[in-house]
């Protein structure tokens, strides 16, 4: 089955996506998520002048060898713009591997583990009586995990804390915006935001939270500490992760789980936090992390030192990845959970999937390939328009910070 086609396809039902459409001589097609929130245009140019070309021709069914291909074929690896170029060429193949077989994906990776993917939702407030309501709807709705995040006084604008509920698009101008940022009084604020959620949900909830790379090692072992009577099931993105050695750190002073990982691009990017069991959860996804061969080869290490996964799955990701990650989840044995923002109406209509809520999980469907398909001639009607996720300054002096 030799590759005939290929091309990207940019829409912006809402915000922006980027999407590959393989098409082979046997008249099967696949699509793969490509999108970079906030360098979309890198990847399509990546795609288009530099994977594309190469593509014509091969035989669709190798997968393995065509990733490969990509990946020391380039001679300059990693990075978010090529992993993400080669992560939807990965998924297209997936899709028209299975559409082949006539299976949904998940039977070709192994089969069910389970039977739904527990998933959490975004519970954002602008300040900590919004956000405990917040959490009821969402307790109420179904959900068995909870992220909570909170405005925060004296600050402006806090990640996480959108304009409006159940959606939450952060990259919001055509340049980018400037946020304010004071670790010190966030650091004093998010324990009485989870003293509070916890005693308005119970004990039986699992609360989740996002610290979004903003603190030092020593300021996150402090936040963690500070945690540990309300239980959560983890803190995320606790200090920047370029030095995997500063989780060991904060490791040494919470029993806290810690998650990271929605920036990383491959193994390489973990390998030291995974073997030395620094962190709980790898929350690496399909379209950054080399698709779901490379994303495979991450769990499956993972597993070895009890590592769970997390998949990142904000709306910067499109319907296409997550209708892959929710295949990946019903299979891969060291499932943790799956983040779960949903998607404007306009997106779920630029993209009709065969995934489902219910009650707190996901289900990935029983169609054939990963279930997700994109009408093109809707997607024309949303065109490209740029948007940059915002920036960080310290409040006390305008230092540029971690957004």
């Amino acid at each position: 089955m030799k590759i005939t086609s290929a091309r990207v396809i940019v829409c912006s039902p809402g915000r922006n996506f980027v999407t590959l459409k393989i098409e082979t001589d046997e008249g099967l097609t696949g699509i793969g998520d490509a999108t970079l929130n906030g360098r979309e245009l890198a990847v399509v140019s990546y795609l288009t002048e530099h994977v594309i070309p190469c593509l014509i021709g091969r035989d669709a069914h190798q997968i393995e060898d065509i990733w490969q291909y990509l990946y020391k074929g380039a001679y300059w690896r990693r990075g978010p713009v090529t992993m993400s170029a080669i992560a939807a060429v990965d998924t297209a193949l997936w899709d028209i591997k299975a559409k082949a077989a006539n299976l949904p994906l998940y039977q070709l990776l192994g089969g069910r583990s389970r039977t739904g993917v527990m998933v959490y939702g975004h519970a954002n407030g602008k300040d900590i009586a919004q956000t405990v309501d917040e959490v009821l709807r969402y307790k109420e709705m179904g959900y068995q995990a909870i992220r909570a995040q909170s405005g925060i006084p004296g600050l402006d604008k806090v990640y996480g804390v959108g304009k409006g509920t159940l959606f939450y698009e952060p990259a919001d101008a055509d340049l980018p915006s400037e946020h304010d940022w004071s670790s010190e009084k966030y650091l004093l604020h998010t324990p009485r935001l989870f003293d509070a959620v916890r005693q308005a949900v119970g004990s039986d909830i699992h609360l989740l939270h996002d610290v979004h790379h903003r603190l030092t090692p020593i300021e996150a072992a402090r936040l963690g500490k500070s945690l540990e009577p309300y239980h959560l099931f983890w803190i995320e993105d606790a200090t920047p992760a370029e030095n995997q050695e500063a989780f060991r750190l904060i490791r040494q002073h919470t029993t806290t789980p810690l998650a990271v990982g929605e920036i990383f691009n491959t193994l390489w990017d973990c390998k030291d936090l995974i073997q030395n069991q620094l962190i709980d959860y790898i929350r690496a996804t399909v379209v950054h992390a080399g698709g779901i061969t490379h994303l495979r080869r991450i769990a499956d290490f993972a597993a070895m030192y009890q590592v769970r996964t997390g998949c990142h799955g904000a709306t910067d990701l499109s319907p296409v990845c997550m209708g892959a990650a929710l295949h990946f989840d019903t299979w891969v044995p060291n499932f943790g959970v799956q983040e779960y923002m949903r998607h404007t109406e306009a997106t779920d209509e630029v993209f009709p999937h065969a995934y489902s809520f219910n009650k707190g999980f996901m289900y990935c469907g029983d169609a054939v390939g990963h279930g997700v398909d994109i009408d093109e001639k809707l997607a024309a009607k949303y065109p490209y328009q740029r948007a940059y996720l915002p920036v960080n300054r310290l409040a006390h002096d305008g230092t540029l910070w971690n957004w």
